[in-house]
């Protein structure tokens, strides 16, 4: 992503950016990286927590306060800021897992040294305050591309697919969506944090009395939504998606149920969601060490899919990427190795799969392997082994030979690459979203945000047109 910012001029009184982010463990860890304490012995979970309680300011000043100065360098005013001074006032601890809301309003602009003054704010997953003040910069004076700016030629790699996505469909009207089970912390903020960026119109099913005391502890407005009661999760599942059948939601949602009892649902062929497309999970992936989205399938339903699955689940990921503007997407077929070997099933599917695709049997992407993972990813690594193909190192999807390499996969991008996700069931009459309690913010509303696409994609495609 090219750099972009706001020079001087182009600022405005009112102006302001945003941003959330959870405190993590890794947050900690860098912490101490930046503080010169390494002692090995510190970083664990205990210390952690001790660390935050030791330093009662330390969630204060070197966390939110460095938020604050990120916000103001990377979005507003941008890069070419110069930080100048700053006044905050300190009111609340922040501990691990909570969720920071980051924000910051150009105030004043003062026209002899060309800076401008912002009011910043931070505030806890409860809208306790936890910093406010003002942090005066001088603002840049050049766009990026201008000449003779210091980055003309400098590009910044950041996950912006997201972000991209929220902002494209959050302009189409809110798609209603079933909630299953909306009973804890994650499961009701979610929905709730996605209906107020115009994503979805959430249905709540699930205990009316829970929900709404639920809501009452995180001060969260739910009036605004319509609610279902049910009298356990079970119960919930099946009337969210009798909700799904008759066409009342568009999307079903999973809340704090276990995916497999939302799925014992979904799949009976009288009461449920079942099309003639097999049923298929896909991760989407939003990294800053990759150039565009990358999707994962299947990671979550098909344990061990046969090559019969397989073709299945690499259509789902086809029409999604279809339904999210990536007209031919490229499909990497993973196997430890990027060549055939008869001992090795997954590389065998792999070839058939191709000769399927170059046959017509699978259309609308271009199919390559067996391709190993730094193959499918890396030009380097295929340049090095002498694989000339159009998806090695340019690859979209990620089909994976089973479930547990696509689920360990995902999670080590998660962790080890800072990756976001976003998960989407597909296959069923409307698109299932499924989220984690360890998603972030940007995660669960991405995850909404793909489902509105799809849905939108399925209702503008006749049913003919989607079988390929």
């Amino acid at each position: 992503m090219k750099i972009q910012n706001k020079t001087y001029d182009e600022i405005h009184v009112g102006d302001s950016a945003r941003m959330q982010r959870t405190l993590t463990k890794q947050d900690i860890d860098l912490f101490g990286l930046l503080s010169g304490d390494m002692n090995p012995t510190h970083f664990s979970d205990e210390y952690a927590q001790m660390l935050l309680d030791r330093h009662k300011l330390v969630g204060h000043s070197m966390w939110g306060g460095a938020l604050i100065s990120s916000l103001l360098g990377n979005d507003l005013p941008g890069p070419g800021t110069i930080y100048q001074s700053q006044q905050f006032e300190f009111h609340n601890a922040v501990e691990l897992g909570d969720e920071l809301t980051i924000t910051v309003t150009a105030k004043s602009k003062h026209n002899a040294d060309g800076s401008v003054t912002f009011d910043c704010r931070v505030v806890n997953q409860r809208n306790e305050e936890i910093i406010t003040g003002l942090a005066k910069v001088k603002a840049p004076s050049r766009k990026p591309g201008e000449a003779g700016s210091p980055y003309a030629q400098m590009q910044l790699h950041r996950k912006t697919a997201f972000k991209r996505l929220i902002d494209h469909v959050k302009e189409w009207a809110p798609m209603p969506t079933a909630v299953c089970h909306p009973c804890s912390k994650e499961a009701l903020e979610g929905p709730i944090d996605a209906a107020r960026l115009n994503l979805i119109e959430p249905i709540l099913v699930g205990p009316e009395a829970k929900i709404r005391a639920l809501a009452e502890s995180l001060q969260l407005d739910i009036s605004p939504y319509r609610l279902v009661d049910a009298g356990h999760s079970h119960e919930a599942a099946a009337k969210a998606v009798a909700l799904c059948r008759s066409g009342e939601a568009q999307a079903l949602m999973k809340g704090s149920l276990h995916t497999d009892e939302l799925m014992g649902a979904v799949v009976p062929s009288a009461t449920g969601l079942r099309t003639e497309h097999r049923i298929s999970h896909v991760f989407a992936m939003d990294m800053p060490t990759y150039p565009r989205p990358l999707f994962i399938t299947d990671a979550a339903i098909n344990i061990s899919p046969s090559l019969e699955d397989k073709v299945d689940i690499v259509k789902n990921a086809i029409r999604l990427a279809h339904s999210l503007n990536i007209r031919l997407p490229k499909v990497a077929i993973l196997s430890a190795v990027e060549t055939i070997n008869p001992k090795m099933p997954a590389t065998i599917e792999a070839a058939a799969l191709c000769k399927m695709a170059d046959r017509g049997q699978i259309q609308g992407a271009l199919l390559d392997g067996p391709l190993a993972f730094d193959n499918a990813v890396s030009k380097e690594a295929a340049l090095i082994k002498g694989i000339q193909s159009e998806v090695a190192g340019a690859a979209d999807i990620l089909l994976v030979p089973d479930l547990e390499a696509g689920n360990m996969l995902a999670k080590q991008l998660t962790y080890l690459a800072n990756a976001d996700s976003a998960g989407i069931v597909l296959g069923a009459r409307v698109p299932i979203i499924l989220t984690s309690r360890a998603d972030s913010v940007e995660a669960r509303l991405a995850s909404c945000a793909v489902a509105v696409a799809f849905a939108r994609w399925l209702r503008e495609n006749a049913a003919g047109k989607i079988k390929k």
